[in-house]
């Protein structure tokens, strides 16, 4: 073992005389496991919020959808084909997708409308995995039934086999003037997936009623693809493109580009704040090597005369400053790690104890903490607390090299 090394380590230990040294060390140590704890645990957080919320919106959407430049497809079939053959692609389903009004004898609501293949919808989107009442195998063709979010059937004041007139924006000319069209439908069941959009304002109904209410004939809307793996939307997206120049493809990360870039920046934001956690706790790792070096001044001459050259007195110092630094961030790895697997669990105890809910459901549109530990953030916490510590030892340890052995022993 070198001596510098050797001294560096023996430096960290208490004696008598230094112990308040020693016990600020310590709070050093304590600081930067404290600060890697806690962005380790608000990093996977947001990790568990952006994977919730990406979840809850594809169960309602598709990770891809390809529509003609007005809007429609008239031969599905043959698309649904040309897209089943690439290999990424695991279904497709055809769709109709208008908007409406429902009215009921309590009240009206404006809503999305989406004509739907049940067999071929459940494909592509988890509504069977959320409906609340009935199934969405109710919806046959002809039979003019409707699926509607708990939300909305809640605000229409309806319940499945009650009926309710869907109003259509296309209107009929008659002489009197254009009339809207409107079609009496049956309510066959309810989904909750836990998305406001969705649960207050999307309605499902039979492709096949769609197509006449809203007088499209043979053609669709679109055709809903669903992927072995989101992520690579966009890259399908081209590629089918390229089989398919006359259609558009548009990817999951388009339909809600908002809400996805605020929890990525939020994200982001949370690590920069945080990180200056990290950063006042290397603060007192300055502190405590300079009021070290002040201690060992005659340590230091005695080496110097001894031939210690000033590279080695810094390294001396270093090597404490590292020690804190890496027994803070493992700490604070092995903290992190541990509470943030564990957040759905220790939440609700603390709401137990403390009587209230963090997130109310009536507030927030996911009621729980949801976590998820990413490799690549540990990694990264890890690394930055590390290079703050070992930057905090360079001045301390720099002034240790300066000291001059015959002002040093002096007084000694």
């Amino acid at each position: 073992m070198r001596y510098e090394l050797m001294i560096g380590l023996r430096y960290t230990r208490a004696k008598r005389r230094n112990r308040f040294i020693s016990f600020i060390s310590l709070i050093s140590m304590a600081g930067i496991a404290l600060g890697v704890t806690v962005l380790i645990v608000v990093l996977s957080v947001m990790n568990g919020f952006q994977t919730e919320v990406r979840t809850r919106i594809l169960g309602v959407a598709s990770h891809l959808q390809i529509t003609g430049p007005d809007g429609t497809v008239r031969d599905w079939q043959s698309v649904a084909r040309t897209a089943g053959t690439h290999p990424r692609v695991v279904a497709a389903a055809p769709y109709v997708q208008a908007q409406g009004m429902l009215s009921s004898d309590r009240a009206a609501r404006g809503v999305a409308v989406r004509g739907v293949l049940p067999q071929a919808e459940e494909q592509v989107a988890d509504f069977a995995k959320h409906m609340v009442s009935g199934e969405i195998e109710a919806l046959r063709e002809d039979a003019f039934g409707i699926v509607l979010g708990a939300d909305l059937a809640r605000a229409l004041g309806v319940l499945p086999g009650d009926k309710i007139a869907l109003i259509a924006p296309q209107g009929i000319v008659t002489p009197a003037g254009v009339v809207p069209r409107l079609k009496q439908f049956s309510v066959v069941g309810t989904f909750d997936v836990g998305f406001n959009e969705a649960d207050s304002g999307l309605a499902l109904i039979h492709l096949a009623d769609a197509q006449k209410l809203y007088q499209l004939g043979e053609a669709v809307s679109g055709v809903r693809l669903k992927l072995e793996d989101l992520f690579e939307a966009g890259t399908v997206g081209r590629e089918l493109m390229a089989k398919l120049p006359e259609f558009f493809a548009w990817d999951w990360s388009r339909s809600h580009p908002n809400l996805f870039r605020a929890v990525q920046i939020e994200k982001r934001m949370m690590f920069i704040i945080l990180t200056l956690i990290i950063a006042v706790a290397t603060f007192n790792v300055v502190s405590t090597l300079v009021m070290l070096v002040t201690d060992k001044q005659a340590d230091i001459a005695i080496l110097r005369t001894l031939g210690a050259p000033p590279g080695s007195i810094l390294k001396i110092f270093v090597v404490q400053g590292a020690v804190i630094g890496v027994l803070g961030t493992l700490l604070g790895v092995a903290g992190g790690v541990l509470l943030a697997l564990n957040v759905e669990t220790v939440v609700p105890a603390l709401e137990t104890a403390l009587g209230f809910k963090f997130l109310s459901k009536d507030v927030y549109l996911i009621p729980d903490l949801p976590s998820e530990v990413q490799l690549d953030d540990v990694i990264g916490v890890a690394v930055i607390s590390l290079v703050l510590a070992f930057l905090a030892t360079l001045y301390p340890s720099w002034r240790a090299s300066k000291v001059n052995p015959a002002e040093a022993l002096r007084y000694e």
